[in-house]
């Protein structure tokens, strides 16, 4: 395949924003040294990068810097990213331990994601499930966990969307008094399990705090005839838990290392400039 020639301008672009980000901004002079670039096209890539809302001029005019704007360039790197960087290797290393299929979920509106598992290399799965498959926030184990340990106004508004699109936890149904309840011996408990007799299999989740950010949980899957709810809980729990902490320990490391030096102080002022425009 012919090798495609790059778009010296936008080469440019990414260059200024590095140099901004590196020495939380910086003048015309400063930004076309580092990069060897002509002043006039310094000063045109900056002009052109603040009025998309991602650079800004200090009150004096002379110095330009980022807005939090940019942090939204990093979003969809931060979703995924840290699943394979950080919580994947901790994984398999529980699936070796652990012999049953383990997974990490996250939340996507009335649904939990499984995003990594460890189903193709468990030798005791029943089933075996790709990464990408979806499970009901109200039936599954992970769903009942992320909804217990979500801070109560985000638990709410997960409940109103999954009662209203019709979802059903074992007969509850619009029940919102018995959910809670459900998810109140959750909290207390530490964990939520989902039985699945039909299948013979039934599943167990923790939640993933990165401090005081839910994460989402790491689930595993058992035989109802080999492990039951109190061989779970003497067994597996520490071990899950033990997990779940050093995922949510590795993710703040790898948030602190790769999170950008922005001058939040300017959010107010940025705001309001994008309103006046």
């Amino acid at each position: 395949m012919e090798k495609v020639k790059p778009v010296r301008a936008m080469l440019r672009v990414l260059d200024v924003l590095q140099v901004l980000s590196s020495r939380y901004g910086g003048t015309i002079s400063d930004v076309s040294n580092a990069i060897d670039l002509p002043r006039t096209t310094t000063y045109r890539v900056l002009e052109t990068l603040c009025s998309a809302g991602y650079v800004t001029r200090d009150g004096a005019g002379e110095r330009y810097r980022l807005t939090v704007l940019v942090r939204s360039l990093s979003d969809g790197y931060d979703d995924e990213a840290w699943i394979g960087e950080v919580a994947q290797p901790i994984l398999a290393d529980l699936g070796r331990k652990m012999i049953w299929p383990v997974s990490i979920s996250t939340n996507r509106s009335h649904m939990m994601l499984v995003r990594c598992n460890t189903d193709k290399q468990s030798p005791l799965a029943l089933e075996r499930y790709n990464a990408g498959v979806q499970v009901s926030i109200l039936r599954s184990a992970s769903g009942r966990a992320f909804l217990a340990f979500s801070p109560p106004p985000q638990r709410s508004a997960l409940l109103d969307i999954a009662l209203g699109l019709g979802a059903d936890m074992e007969g509850a149904g619009r029940q919102r008094d018995l959910i809670e309840k459900t998810l109140e011996g959750v909290r207390a408990g530490g964990y939520a399990i989902a039985l699945r007799q039909y299948r013979g299999e039934s599943a167990a989740a923790v939640p993933i705090f990165s401090g005081t950010h839910l994460l989402g949980c790491l689930g595993m899957r058992f035989m109802d005839k080999a492990v039951n709810e109190s061989t779970f809980v003497v067994q597996s729990l520490p071990i899950m838990r033990e997990a779940a902490h050093a995922i949510g320990e590795a993710h703040k490391e790898w948030k602190q290392s790769n999170a950008l030096e922005l001058p939040v102080d300017r959010w107010d002022w940025t705001l309001e400039r994008r309103v006046e425009h």
